[in-house]
């Protein structure tokens, strides 16, 4: 029997990850974003290994456009918006800044980091969730690239 080695987290992977973090402390106590920061950069020892730039990207966007990364999720979930645990719901919009503000990185990409930090963090399920959620809100905000996506593939 061969042991499993896992691959080292990459920059980008450890910022999405402080970003989750990040997000659910937001939600849970609605604490000043600068002071979030400064607990999870003091907190992790691996921080200084994330994209910073990244991780400050998706933090202090996704908390300043809260409302409509919710409003743009909210059609694609099957339950209230305040029913989604918080954990998936920071996953969630961590991806959702992405998909719709970071259009340079594909949104394949995105949905997978999205469904990996879901498995890292969340519940037994969460993934397949956000997995939907994504898939529907790519289409809508993405098409283009969506279209392409499924004619290369089936072409």
């Amino acid at each position: 029997m061969t042991e499993e080695v896992a691959k080292p987290k990459s920059a980008r992977r450890r910022s999405r990850e402080f970003a989750v973090q990040g997000i659910y402390q937001w939600l849970l106590a609605g604490d000043n974003v600068g002071n979030i920061e400064a607990f999870l950069r003091e907190s992790n020892t691996s921080f200084a290994r994330a994209d910073e730039k990244l991780f400050r990207s998706i933090l202090f966007g996704a908390i300043k456009d809260m409302k409509s990364l919710q409003d743009a999720i909210a059609p694609h979930v099957d339950r209230p918006m305040d029913e989604v645990s918080m954990v998936e719901a920071s996953v969630l919009c961590v991806a959702a800044y992405e998909i719709i503000s970071m259009p340079e990185t594909p949104y394949p990409v995105i949905i997978n980091e999205a469904i990996e930090l879901a498995k890292t963090f969340g519940g037994l399920d969460g993934h397949k969730f956000v997995n939907g959620v994504l898939d529907k809100l790519a289409a809508l905000v993405r098409s283009e690239e969506v279209s392409a996506g499924r004619a290369k593939r089936h072409g």
